[in-house]
């Protein structure tokens, strides 16, 4: 398969594109860097990216910026640029990708483990992470020609603990999360939230 990894020089991303890149043709893709720039906040980014990559069987995104802050500290363009970055821009991926993927094709998306256990700080990334979520449970509804798509929702990556000095002991590495984007490409699920814990039973 030709997959195209958004977000493929970060943490989990290069996790992603090295396990694909194994089995599968990868063409990274990147906001400043990659085979392909894109700006997920700019939908004719999304669509000129499309275009210039041409045939392709699956996406994988694991981009999409959303900010932390306390509900004093936030403001309203604070939760829109977690709206338009890590939610629409995730979601236009399915939108305008549909357009252009193979039949049977898959789109795999990135939320979050705030989704589904917030803490203090996270109400923008937990609502953006939660409304996309949904997004694809009912997309999947609609999608033409066998297409999938499914969102993986990674626990806190141990690479990024370490990285902010905090304790890696409750995290998981990279190379684990990214088995569950492997499983979404290959497999036949979608509508689904995949959980890397889960899924490895850890």
């Amino acid at each position: 398969m030709r997959v195209i990894v958004v977000g493929g020089t970060g943490t989990i991303g290069s996790a992603v594109v090295k396990m694909l890149s194994e089995r599968h043709e990868v063409v990274v893709a990147g906001r400043k860097s990659g085979a392909v720039t894109v700006d997920l906040a700019a939908p004719d980014s999304i669509r000129a990216m499309f275009q210039t990559v041409g045939k392709f069987d699956a996406v994988v995104s694991a981009a999409g910026q959303a900010k932390f802050g306390s509900l004093d500290d936030l403001t309203d363009a604070d939760y829109l640029f977690s709206f338009s970055n890590k939610l629409m821009g995730q979601a236009n991926l399915v939108r305008i990708g549909r357009q252009f993927i193979a039949d049977g094709g898959s789109l795999t998306l990135t939320t979050g483990v705030l989704g589904q256990e917030p803490i203090k700080g996270s109400a923008s990334i937990s609502m953006v992470n939660a409304g996309l979520e949904g997004f694809v449970r009912a997309a999947a509804l609609e999608l033409p020609r066998g297409i999938r798509v499914n969102v993986v929702s990674p626990p806190w990556v141990t690479e990024t603990l370490v990285a902010r000095k905090m304790d890696p002991a409750t995290g998981m590495p990279a190379a684990v999360v990214a088995k569950a984007y492997l499983a979404s490409v290959e497999g036949t699920m979608t509508g689904q939230t995949i959980d890397p814990r889960r899924l490895t039973g850890t």
